[in-house]
Order: C-alpha cells, then structure tokens, then sequence
C-alpha cells in the first residue's frame, strides 16, 4: 500500500533545552500551540502537525543541522526573517529570489536545526 499523506513532523531536544525551542517557535516564528504539556508542545498545520517533544537518546544541539530541514510557508518573507534575527536566530541566507519564482530565506532553531522560509510565487 503506497503512503497516502504526511501527518506530521518531531522535533526531539533534552528536557533542558525544551524551553527555548517551544519559545522559538512560539515567540520567534509566532506559531500558536495545538496543545502542549510539560516537555511537549505541538502546532496544527491543518491535517498536519508538528511536535517539538523530548527523548532520552538525543544530547545537546544538532551535530548535522543540515540533514532535517523544516520549510515554512510564509506571506511576508522579509518581515519575518527580520524577526527571526531580532529573536536572536543566526542568519543563514537572508531573503533570496529561487529560479522557481519563490523567495528563501534560511536561519536555525535554537538547537540548530535548519529553519527554512518560503515565500511561495502568486
């Protein structure tokens, strides 16, 4: 039977670094929890969610921030970039045009995994 669909996407980080990725991705990006417990947080994406959660086999930050990259779609690609910096997300690749006709923009979550913006073409 062929995969059908994604439902969603975890992050996993260590209970003391919890804290700083669930306000990164509230406060920074200003996505609005589904639900959250301690040590769990989720954002709903219409049938999809993602999760930012803990697990005893991960340490520290990312040691290869480039092998999971999450993309977010986003309206105001320089705004929020700027935002992002503003929160203190490191600057990856401000706002560029893709021969595709969207625009990208990268930075890192607080344990470093890669950020991606996308401003989709009209």
């Amino acid at each position: 039977m062929p995969i059908i669909d994604l439902t969603g996407v975890l992050i996993h980080t260590t209970p003391d670094r919890h804290e700083a990725m669930r306000s990164f991705y509230v406060e920074a990006l200003g996505l609005t929890p589904r639900s959250e417990r301690a040590g769990f947080v989720n954002f709903e994406f219409g049938e999809r969610r993602l999760t930012i959660t803990l697990h005893d086999q991960v340490r520290g930050r990312t040691r290869e921030p480039v092998r999971v990259m999450v993309n977010f779609a986003v309206h105001d690609i320089e705004r929020t970039f700027d935002r992002l910096l503003a929160y203190g997300a490191p600057e990856i690749r401000r706002p560029s045009p893709e021969p595709w006709g969207g625009v990208v923009a990268t930075s890192a979550d607080p344990d470093g995994n890669i950020i991606q913006l996308m401003e989709l073409p009209h």
